[in-house]
């Protein structure tokens, strides 16, 4: 029966001595009978199949061993370039060559007078065979007694840490992939990925290279980062020639930089200096009895005389840093500041009567460079920057834009504009005390600041034409379309973006872009592509001439020079903000005053008194100017903007050797025989006030750094 036959069996040959007498025993019929059998257990193979779970038909029957293992290896092959990849992506290797935070970085003024510096105290990186012994075995012996066996992760260095609190558990190639590409979290998922990135590092750099790495970028405290800058900054030599001692001092170190700190705290310098000779000692490094030498002496010469930031300093610093080549080096970038300008800069907001109000200014020239910037009264009480950082309302200054964008719409300053009170409508805005006329032209709407005839402009223009302008001038802060208050300078942005679009109307450039790092010379094909956009003859001329006017014989005569000069006052509502931008010789400067708590000022503060005058005073300064110029007499009350400049009381008169001068209520003088006599008694009469204004404050100050009596 072929049912019960062996291989064996079917392999003899056939038999030839007897026949069957049944025809049942007939090999036909045992091989149907084995046909019908195979059917049988096929069908209930299948039912059983049915009957089981899905995943046991679908991964384990009928699989063999073979087929698992090709499975399992290729499955491995895939995750494992999946992982170089993602590793290659997230933690190159070329990254552990580059320090972990930037280099230290001096900004220099333009004539090369250090202002400030910078960033992260580092230097060249160290190579191990060119260290002493000892300094790699201290490291070694504290950090990672395994380091040369290990593959990225030690288990018995952990469980030793937690024992005896020798090191940290970490191994020195766990701490180089955290702080080279890892952020200090506390998570698992950080714990894991550091343990991966160790174990890749292992597999592509030798022991030699990883140790190197690690060493080039620790940091040892007081801002310093990397063996070769610690050895200098502690010890004033290379790390090729550190002691013992010195080099179990700064091995301590890495534990706790800040609380272990020799320059504050040398005891418990000392005391870790002790723990890592013992552990030297434990490991067979050095003898028992080289464990008692005494402690290093400090030599730290390098002096941080210069601030690490100003207001200008923080504000070029990125630019700076882009600039700046990459690697070790310390630096030195020179920058646009020009030394004389700036201290003018502080002396003059040092002296205006402020009020306990904040103060701004920014001056830069016509191609955009930043010569000086005040950015606050005390950059060490208040760091924040209210000339780049701080976003207020320009208040009238804004107009300038407003009527720009008319002229190159083709209207001309003789055009004539209501004046007339707007008593329709939601929107009502009021000139100052309340002057009005039928009628007026733009040279005089613009020179008195009159608040209707603007907005009435801006409706006869389309806010779509006052916004590109805007743009055009390189202003990118939001404009509301449709919006009349537009036209008063009710949008915010900083001093530095309107400054810099009064920079484009003087350069006759638009945009200008403000920068605190020189920029070499554009080329043929960047003016042909990139190049600015400029204003008609007649456009730029015309603007021009309004700018000369307002500050000339409209609300900025606070602020005129003997020169030409060109200005425009801002004033906002409540007299939150106080602003005079405008321009003389090759200087753009914006001033700007105000409270950071954006209350009223009080008083009678505008734009064209403390800030015109701060604007006059710089500039009178920085362009070697003798005195300011000497005010035009007003043709009529009209033309006079209310509570401008309040040098005197309105109506005052005084009486001098050649007769009497009146004064009107913006403390010009306006009439009298001898003009010059005035108005030079009115600038000593402030420059005075001015000098026992700064004596007080200056006793004030010394008797609150003096000690309270017993």
């Amino acid at each position: 029966m072929s049912l019960f036959r062996s291989r064996r069996e079917e392999e003899l040959p056939q038999h030839r001595g007897y026949y069957s007498l049944d025809d049942r025993f007939d090999a036909p019929a045992w091989d149907e009978w084995d046909a019908k059998l195979e059917r049988v257990e096929r069908g209930v193979a299948a039912t059983e199949r049915r009957r089981e779970p899905w995943f046991t038909r679908a991964f384990w029957r009928g699989r063999g061993w073979g087929w698992w293992v090709v499975r399992g290896i290729a499955a491995a092959l895939m995750l494992f370039f999946v992982l170089l990849a993602w590793l290659a992506l997230t933690a190159p290797l070329s990254k552990s060559l580059q320090p972990i935070v930037p280099p230290e970085i001096t900004l220099t003024a333009a004539d090369g007078s250090p202002i400030a510096r910078n960033g992260a105290i580092v230097d060249a990186p160290v190579e191990i065979r060119k260290l002493p012994p000892h300094v790699k075995e201290a490291f070694l012996a504290i950090e990672d007694r395994r380091f040369e066996t290990h593959w990225g992760i030690d288990p018995r260095g952990m469980a030793r840490a937690a024992w005896t609190g020798y090191g940290g558990g970490s191994t020195i190639t766990q701490q180089l992939a955290k702080f080279t590409f890892l952020t200090p979290e506390q998570t698992l998922t950080r714990k894991a990925r550091e343990a991966l990135i160790a174990f890749w590092l292992e597999a592509w750099l030798t022991k030699d290279q990883i140790l190197e790495r690690y060493l080039s970028n620790a940091y040892f405290g007081d801002n310093v980062y990397g063996l070769r800058a610690a050895s200098l900054h502690y010890f004033y030599r290379q790390p090729e020639r550190l002691t013992l001692a010195q080099a179990a001092m700064l091995a301590g170190l890495v534990q706790a930089p800040n609380r272990l700190n020799p320059s504050r705290h040398f005891a418990r310098a000392e005391k870790r200096m002790r723990l890592v000779l013992g552990a030297m000692a434990e490991v067979g490094y050095i003898d028992r009895g080289e464990t008692a030498i005494r402690a290093p002496r400090l030599d730290m010469r390098e002096k941080r005389a210069l601030p690490t930031g100003t207001y200008f300093a923080d504000w070029a610093l990125p630019e700076a840093r882009a600039l700046a080549q990459g690697g070790y080096a310390r630096q030195t970038i020179a920058t646009t500041l020009d030394s004389r300008l700036q201290e003018i800069a502080r002396t003059v907001t040092r002296r205006a009567p402020l009020g306990g109000a904040q103060v701004a200014l920014v001056a830069m020239r016509k191609n955009g460079e930043v010569v000086a910037m005040i950015g606050g009264t005390d950059y060490g009480k208040t760091p924040f920057n209210r000339a780049t950082q701080a976003r207020r309302q320009p208040g009238s200054t804004f107009k300038a834009i407003v009527y720009l964008a008319a002229l190159r719409d083709g209207w001309s300053p003789d055009d004539t504009i209501s004046n007339r009170e707007i008593v329709a409508g939601t929107y009502r805005p009021r000139n100052a005390k309340g002057r009005y006329s039928d009628s007026m032209t733009l040279a005089e709407a613009f020179a008195t600041s009159s608040n209707v005839a603007a907005v009435r402009l801006l409706q006869e223009l389309g806010s779509d034409k006052v916004i590109a302008t805007a743009r055009a001038l390189g202003i990118t802060s939001p404009l509301p379309e449709g919006d009349p208050s537009l036209a008063l300078g009710t949008s915010t942005m900083t001093l530095l973006e309107l400054t810099s679009a009064y920079a484009g109307i003087a350069a006759n450039a638009l945009p200008v872009k403000a920068h605190g790092v020189p920029r070499g010379e554009a080329g043929f094909w960047e003016k042909l592509w990139d190049g600015p956009t400029r204003l008609s003859r007649r456009e730029h001329e015309d603007m021009e001439a309004l700018l000369r006017r307002a500050i000339n014989a409209g609300t900025g005569r606070a602020a005129m020079l003997p020169v030409a000069n060109f200005g425009k006052t801002g004033t906002t509502q409540d007299s939150r903000d106080a602003l005079f931008v405008g321009y003389a010789g090759d200087l753009v400067v914006g001033v700007w005053v105000g409270r950071d708590d954006n209350t009223p000022l009080g008083g009678r503060m505008s734009g064209g008194t403390v800030p015109a005058r701060i604007w006059r005073d710089f500039m009178t300064r920085a362009l070697g100017l003798q005195g300011a110029a000497s005010p035009r007499p007003v043709p009529s009350p009209t033309e006079t903007a209310p509570g401008e400049v309040i040098l005197g009381p309105e109506g005052a008169v005084l009486t001098l050797p050649g007769g009497e001068v009146r004064i009107d209520e913006n403390g010009v003088a306006i009439e009298g025989p001898d003009y010059e006599a005035a108005r030079q008694r009115i600038e000593e009469a402030r420059e005075a006030a001015d000098e026992r204004y700064q004596q007080a404050r200056e006793r004030l100050e010394e008797l609150e750094a003096e000690p309270p009596p017993q």
